[in-house]
């Protein structure tokens, strides 16, 4: 029965490797699908999994773009089945697929998401994709001048740099002069919210260096809303909630450039400052951050100062002054 099974699979193979020297890709697509499933019943991982990757990227080369991703999303399937662990290797396989792809291909949207899915595995940390895998799309997007997508998969990275060079070229293509400060503001947000303040700070750093317009005398900077960034970097990094209070207090102005920044801002306090979720909206940020403040105050009343180990105990160390946030 064994043997068998291999003649079978031989002779398909066979004809699999006519049927492209013919040129007969449809007939070559169909082989690739059988031996698909002969490979996957007999649990011949690494067997099929080349087979796919080989047959998925022969494909695409000759423009056979339906058939080479439907053979891209029989290998992520493969991979998902047998339970293959992530690896800087297939990240580059899926990722060379993903780049050979055409954008209007609508099973490539498909290729992507499971490849994503897939890349979670044995990780409860990457909730939506392994960051390196989210790199190599992130640049494949931006190299099509999909900014939207490059700069969805970016912040999904662990590549501030590599997002800072994108917005730059970003903005000097597609923004107003007023919006340099807008630009850097919104990705910093972002990722604070996504819990990653290394990233935060490379993008900050990284744009403010790189961008042509902006006069990098700084910090200080001539622009408010840089200054607040930067400062909030600092803030985040302290952990002290009396100094991000009195920071949002002292840009109020800069922040409301943006409805957006309030709600992001709701959420980095409550990820780095403890507080909680906002009450209704009628309260506003400020008021719920001050609240959240005073009331750690009051807790810490009943504590002898010199024992206490809470972070709002004392606002002598946590006060940030305001002549610093001009």
């Amino acid at each position: 029965m064994a043997n068998s099974r291999v003649h079978g699979v031989q002779r398909v193979l066979s004809k699999l490797e006519s049927s492209i020297n013919a040129g007969n890709y449809y007939e070559a697509h169909q082989m690739y699908r059988t031996l698909y499933f002969r490979y996957l019943g007999q649990k011949k991982y690494g067997e099929l999994l080349d087979l796919l990757y080989d047959g998925a990227i022969l494909l695409l080369k000759h423009d056979q773009q339906t058939s080479g991703a439907d053979l891209a999303i029989l290998l992520v399937d493969v991979l998902i089945k047998s339970e293959a662990s992530t690896s800087e290797e297939l990240f580059s396989k899926l990722s060379r697929l993903f780049g050979m792809i055409s954008s209007d291909v609508p099973e490539r949207e498909t290729f992507l998401a499971n490849a994503l899915q897939w890349s979670i595995k044995g990780s409860q940390q990457f909730k939506s994709g392994h960051p390196q895998l989210h790199q190599s799309i992130a640049q494949i997007f931006w190299k099509e001048k999909n900014y939207t997508l490059a700069r969805y998969h970016f912040l999904h990275s662990t590549d501030g740099s590599g997002c800072a060079t994108m917005l730059v070229e970003l903005h000097r293509q597609r923004g107003y002069s007023s919006e340099v400060d807008l630009f850097i503001a919104q990705a910093v947000l972002q990722y604070l919210c996504l819990h990653n303040k290394t990233s935060a700070k490379d993008v900050f750093d990284s744009y403010t260096t790189q961008h042509p317009n902006i006069k990098k005398t700084g910090p200080p900077y001539i622009l408010p809303l840089l200054n607040f960034i930067w400062f909030l970097l600092k803030v985040v990094e302290s952990g002290k909630l009396a100094a991000f209070t009195v920071l949002c207090r002292e840009y109020q102005t800069s922040i409301e450039r943006d409805p957006c920044y309030i709600d992001y801002l709701d959420k980095i306090a409550q990820i780095f400052f403890g507080v909680p979720p906002p009450r209704p909206r009628n309260q506003g940020l400020f008021g719920n951050l001050l609240q959240s403040f005073l009331s750690g105050l009051d807790d810490s009343d009943s504590e002898d100062e010199s024992q206490s180990s809470h972070p709002r105990a004392s606002t002598s160390r946590q006060h940030m002054e305001t002549d610093e946030l001009d």
